[in-house]
């Protein structure tokens, strides 16, 4: 008669053993993981906030190396056209929004969660066909494929200060990466690559609207539904400055105050070379 098999018994190892790394590769630890593909580093694939009613966000999306550079009229009008498109939307809508160089911030809002991933994906692929429409025709072989790069960044807007300071950090963001130094736009009061040429909180102007260049169009951008976005952040300081820089020491507010052009105030004072004839600063 066959013998019955005796089953392996599993050895149980002792919990130094189990933690001990002794091939000095593998586990938890600092630097693990894929590398990142750039400089900087992918967006954590964390689970998103979730939410049920109309909510203010701030957004932030990067695009790969190979577009270039976001301030220049056929990026800027392609995003414009992207616009247009996603406002259109019920549940969606971007309040303002400011083009840098490599990134956009944006602030929207959406009626719930499953809405703000559909609206982002939606300008996104509406940008991207454009921006790709507009690399092909500077006579460059026709362009296909990715254009922002990462999962897109979001932070909710819950109060006041928070709504001030986020307003403040999208419409001002080009002073601070320094794009104001430049000679072509020093003479700016206002960044003409972000929707701060319609937007009516500026201190400087006292609730009237921006005068804006002949032929230029500005970004179309949609009423904010929230009390936050409309009203409420007025609660948290007052009306906006255009010359505030995002996030800086008073050492370098002083020095961007200093920086300014003498008797430069507002468009209202001085003539804007962006409107001058014969000016050599171009809008978009």
């Amino acid at each position: 008669m066959r013998e019955a098999r005796t089953k392996p018994i599993q050895q149980a190892l002792l919990l130094e053993e189990r933690t001990k790394d002794t091939r000095g590769w593998g586990g938890k630890r600092r630097g693990a993981g894929r590398p990142p593909k750039t400089y900087r580093s992918s967006e954590p694939h964390t689970t998103r906030t979730r939410f049920s009613k109309t909510t203010a966000v701030h957004v932030t999306m990067r695009v790969v190396g190979a577009i270039g550079n976001l301030r220049r009229r056929e990026a800027y009008h392609a995003v414009r056209q992207a616009m247009h498109v996603v406002n259109a939307r019920t549940d969606f809508r971007i309040v303002q929004i400011s083009l840098e160089d490599d990134h956009v911030h944006a602030i929207v809002e959406a009626d719930n969660d499953t809405a703000l991933s559909r609206g982002i994906q939606a300008f996104q692929i509406s940008a991207a066909q454009r921006i790709n429409r507009a690399l092909s025709k500077r006579g460059l072989p026709r362009r296909r494929g990715q254009v922002f790069s990462d999962r897109y960044h979001s932070r909710l807007i819950t109060s006041p200060t928070q709504a001030r300071h986020t307003l403040n950090y999208v419409l001002n963001n080009w002073r601070r990466h320094q794009q104001d130094h430049d000679i072509e736009r020093m003479f700016w009061d206002v960044d003409y690559y972000s929707s701060g040429t319609t937007f009516t909180g500026w201190k400087e102007l006292t609730g009237s609207t921006y005068e804006l260049p002949d032929g230029f169009q500005p970004l179309p951008v949609a009423r904010p539904h929230t009390w936050l976005l409309d009203k409420g952040w007025m609660k948290a300081g007052g009306e906006l400055s255009m010359y505030a820089v995002p996030g800086a020491s008073r050492t370098r507010r002083a020095r961007a105050a200093a920086s300014r052009p003498p008797g430069l105030t507002t468009s209202r004072d001085t003539a804007d070379p962006a409107v001058t004839e014969g000016s050599s600063v171009r809008c978009p």
